[in-house]
């Protein structure tokens, strides 16, 4: 067993910040990633960081464009601390070597941003994340910070007490992949989930194949709520062949999106009549799949994205990575010819229920990045927000873990401030099917003291690895591929109840035979196929969640498209979306967003662009 004083789980810009953060504390903090740190997604972003950082912005501007972006259900607290401390987070990347794209002055540069009323996205080229990623391990690596990489964590350490919030969590139970053995992680200070995304649920994605939601549905299992599960960003620029992201950086220069008619779309036919192609991701995504589905798509599925008219020298200083993506994976030069794209599964807005500091329910667990919803993005992400946020709120969690003082949090956690029960009825089971098995395995067990209730989940993550390897059964895949399926057919940009309750039925069914699911490889070591169908829980358990709140949240906001629902309905909707566990049984109900900042009130307004 190993043992430190807090213990990230994940090695993308969340978790690398937050186990600096909690070195500089004095904690002996270890990183326990499935990856390799500079493997993480993280490295995939593309466009920027916003931070209010010149003159004539502000962090006050930054917030209002948030929490507008967010379709008012971002909670204040948590999007003034994103909007103050972005400045200095980036900052901190410049002194740490980040080498952030300059203006001739010798100035950071910034670019324009959907949603944004200053251009404060600051980059690197069109590979900020990358550059990020690198610039932070280096940090770790100098300091000496442990990193176990290739272990898949397959559980939290939890304590059983009936009521999440009397729950601790004493440390994770991971799977070391190279070895083949299972083991424990014992965090005295914390644990801190920064595991990233969920697009795996989805068939068409931006997201890396090992992107399946772990640490959210580890953390809902162990009793920890989901938030916000059904708002999902739909970025509007993917590769339709494969999902690959082209970064918001390409319309941020001046890239146009134009039909197959030639038009200029988001202008000529109305939707973003001032901002254009720099409206929100969820109205340009709407947009395009408008276009594809009225028949003013090209070849009945995409758009095009032209760049020729910024120039050679512009573009290959600027956003040279492009090039590469659209020639590799379409055939496109950007320089001579426009790219086709079309909106793909991107963000969650949603996940593991946190405060500002990045503290849950449970004492001793801690949620940052992707994985978190704390929630700074409410309905709808603006582009240049995601990267902010892994570097703000994963030094907040570790600092915290660390010991650090940091005040009383004005978020509540669990069902400890205002809360209501959801009143819908599912008309198809949700939850665990029969007897716990693979597909149901709870966080939590009996023990006496952290050692004792380690060993426990040690004992039962190695029976349950040997059940999947010595058993007959079906494939992981094609309970996967379901799963993708109806979640793209039916949970995409736009959502209609029957089909919502048709991927609630599917889903249902994908659980079912993943009670019979098998692993077909016998080996022990960099067993892939063991990995995947562990995952695939996660993957069954947060598709499942994310439907039921979709189902269940009758209003059109942000991201979250209702066909028999067109407009916004801040009288009964302006609140959060709630799932729990509860040993099996997922239980919906709904908390406020908060509103109320620092020195003024967010009062909803018509979100046009």
């Amino acid at each position: 067993m190993h043992e430190h004083d807090v213990v990230v789980v994940g090695a993308g810009g969340a978790g690398l910040r937050a186990a600096i953060a909690a070195q500089e504390e004095g904690a002996d903090v270890a990183i326990v990633s499935k990856l390799h740190p500079v493997r993480s997604h993280t490295g995939a972003a593309e466009g920027g960081i916003n931070a209010a950082l010149r003159d004539g912005d502000s962090w006050e501007d930054h917030a209002y464009d948030t929490m507008k972006g967010s379709d008012y259900l971002g909670d204040a607290p948590a999007v003034e601390a994103l909007c103050k401390e972005s400045p200095e987070e980036v900052i901190q990347l410049e002194h740490w070597g980040m080498p952030f794209s300059r203006e001739e002055d010798g100035r950071v540069s910034q670019r324009p941003f959907g949603g944004l009323s200053f251009p404060r996205t600051t980059y690197a080229g069109a590979e900020t994340g990358h550059q990020m990623l690198h610039t932070m391990y280096e940090q770790v690596v100098k300091r000496g910070i442990t990193v176990y990489d290739e272990w898949h964590v397959m559980d939290l350490a939890v304590t059983d007490e009936e009521d999440p919030a009397d729950r601790t969590c004493h440390g994770v139970v991971a799977y070391d992949i190279q070895r083949g053995e299972v083991d424990g992680f014992r965090a005295s200070g914390g644990v801190i989930l920064a595991t990233g995304g969920m697009g795996q649920v989805f068939d068409h994605t931006t997201n890396a194949v090992a992107n399946t939601g772990d640490g959210v549905a580890m953390a809902y299992r162990a009793g920890v709520p989901m938030e916000d599960m059904e708002f999902i960003q739909f970025h509007p620029t993917t590769l339709p062949s494969t999902g690959v992201l082209i970064s918001e950086g390409v319309r941020g220069e001046g890239g146009i999106l134009y039909n197959e008619k030639g038009e200029r779309f988001m202008f000529e036919h109305g939707y973003a009549n001032n901002d254009g192609e720099l409206a929100s991701r969820d109205v340009v995504s709407r947009a395009e799949l408008t276009e594809v589905n009225e028949g003013r798509g090209i070849e009945d599925e995409y758009v095009h994205l032209d760049m020729r008219h910024l120039g050679e020298e512009r573009i290959l200083d600027r956003l040279e990575n492009i090039l590469h993506l659209a020639e590799d994976f379409e055939g496109a030069d950007g320089l001579t010819e426009p790219m086709p794209v079309k909106p793909g599964q991107h963000y969650a807005m949603g996940g593991i229920e946190t405060n500002e500091h990045g503290e849950t329910a449970i004492d001793g667990l801690y949620a940052a990045g992707e994985c978190a919803c704390v929630s700074v993005h409410g309905g709808n992400r603006l582009g240049g927000n995601a990267l902010p946020e892994l570097i703000v709120f994963g030094k907040r969690a570790g600092h915290h873990a660390a010991g650090k003082e940091m005040g009383e949090p004005e978020i509540p956690t669990g069902k400890s401030g205002d809360w209501e029960p959801a009143e819908y009825e599912f008309e198809v089971a949700v939850g665990t099917v029969g007897d716990r098995g693979p597909a149901a395995a709870d966080g939590g067990a009996v023990a006496s003291d952290a050692e004792g209730l380690l060993e426990a989940e040690i004992e039962r993550a190695r029976e349950r690895v040997e059940d999947l390897l010595a058993r007959k059964g079906r494939n992981h895949a094609e309970i996967r591929s379901k799963v993708q399926k109806t979640m793209t057919a039916n949970v995409n940009v736009f959502r209609e109840e029957e089909g919502l309750k048709q991927s609630l039925s599917d889903l249902r069914e994908a659980r079912e035979a993943y009670t019979d699911v098998a692993v077909s490889d016998p080996s022990r070591t960099f067993n892939t196929d063991l990995i995947h169908t562990m995952e695939t829980r996660n993957v069954l358990d947060i598709a499942e969640a994310l439907t039921m709140g979709a189902l269940a949240r009758r209003e059109f906001r942000g991201a979250h498209w209702r066909k028999e629902r067109q407009e916004r309905d801040d009288e009964n909707w302006l609140k959060h979306t709630l799932v729990s566990w509860n040993d099996g049984e997922p239980e919906l109900w709904y908390k406020p967003a908060i509103l109320e900042g620092e020195a003024k009130t967010y009062e909803p307004k018509v979100r046009s662009y």
